[in-house]
């Protein structure tokens, strides 16, 4: 994986990175969302977007390994959020089918990786 070449900051992560490039993209969708959603779920679904490279640069800017562990178990927490918000999304017609299965592919090849860098800050803890 390219997150074990020298990591000088959180930016260099590929994870965060690609997180930031998804959160843009749910930006970009739910803009065309119905007006009155503006508060409803395409709010949620930003939040949630937004939540996983946040968490993941706060966490890298902590002091320990296990603070940043904290940090990123709350970005997989994100990550399950909206993937649900999208399901939601797509069962009441908010985005296609194309859209959806886009940005989940997207969303669990992030899931995959935040997983693997929790093991790699804290080897010791349980594999999901």
């Amino acid at each position: 994986m390219e997150e074990r070449a020298k990591i000088r900051g959180f930016k260099d992560l590929i994870v965060w990175q690609r997180s930031l490039a998804l959160a843009v993209e749910i930006y970009r969708l739910t803009k065309e969302f119905p007006r009155e959603e503006i508060y409803g779920i395409a709010s949620q679904l930003r939040r949630a977007a937004v939540s996983i490279p946040s968490n993941l640069a706060e966490g890298h800017a902590r002091n320990t390994k296990a603070q940043f562990a904290n940090f990123i178990d709350i970005a997989l927490g994100s990550a399950a959020e909206l993937e649900t918000q999208l399901t939601i999304s797509l069962q009441i017609g908010y985005i296609k089918q194309t859209d959806y299965d886009k940005l989940t592919n997207e969303l669990i090849e992030i899931t995959r990786m935040l997983y693997g860098l929790l093991n790699r800050v804290q080897p010791n803890r349980h594999a999901r």
